[in-house]
Parts: structure tokens; sequence; C-alpha cells
């Protein structure tokens, strides 16, 4: 399973939220992989025209407010893709069989209207709604640990 998705919105809410420019090591260290995965991300971002860095300056900051990035957007900058790929046909299916013979056809259609629901759905989903709900499950799990903590 690729992991470029979830890893570039773990490094842009950092970039969102901290309060100094985050650099590609600091952020290598929160998603739990290393600078150079990172920077490769952040230049497929910058491309996008997501994120920049500065010469001579350690760290990146949004070039949008996060209300206005799409995870579509940040899916294409990353993937670097203009659409949604989530499922393959198997290639070599017999084509003497009945199965065989209509079933890239079939699994074809469904599979592209999956991708387009999926597709539709991160478009209306932004970084800001992954920075709210960030926000909600932490104050959510902070007051079970308090409680757990009292029990």
């Amino acid at each position: 399973m690729d992991t470029k998705l979830s890893s570039a919105i773990h490094a842009l809410i950092l970039i969102s939220e901290s309060e100094t420019p985050m650099n590609s090591d600091q952020i290598a260290a929160s998603v739990g992989t290393n600078p150079s995965y990172i920077r490769k991300l952040t230049t497929r971002l910058s491309k996008a025209g997501i994120i920049e860095g500065h010469p001579g300056v350690s760290g990146f900051h949004l070039l949008q407010k996060p209300e206005q990035i799409s995870l579509f957007a940040v899916y294409r900058a990353v993937m670097e893709t203009d659409s949604l790929h989530l499922f393959d046909l198997h290639q070599n299916p017999n084509d003497t069989c009945i199965v065989g013979h209509n079933i890239r056809p079939v699994l074809g259609r469904m599979f592209r209207d999956m991708e387009m629901d999926i597709e539709n759905r991160l478009q209306s989903m932004t970084l800001a709604d992954c920075i709210t709900d960030m926000g909600r499950y932490i104050v959510e799990h902070s007051k079970e640990e308090s409680e757990e903590k009292i029990k």
C-alpha cells in the first residue's frame, strides 16, 4: 500500500500548525520515515504550489490556507497524476472462459465508478478538515486518558 498521501497530509498538518517553519528532518521524525522521503514529497508539494521553502532558510510554509487545500490536490501532487487510481485489473484472464472474457470491462467500469466517488469525496475534504478532526480526536482522547488515570 502506498503511503505518500497520508505522509503528505501528516507533513502539511505539521507545516500548517507549527509556529516556526518545519524542515524535512523534523517532519521525518514525526512521520517516522527518513528525511530524503520527505524531501521527495515536499518537492512534489512545492511543484504543485501547495508549499514553499526559501533557499537559505530551513523549513516550509503553506502557500494557501488549509481550507483551500483539498485532499485531492494533495493526492494529485504526491502521486503526480491528474486522476485517482486505486484498483488494477489482472492482466491475463482466459478469453475462452465466459467470466474471463467479460471480467475486464465489467470490473473496469465498476472500479472507475468507485474511484470517481472517492475522487469526489477527496475534492470535498480539505487540510482544514483534517486539522479540525485531529483537534477533536486529541480532546476526546485526552479526556478518556484522564478518566482512566482517575479510576
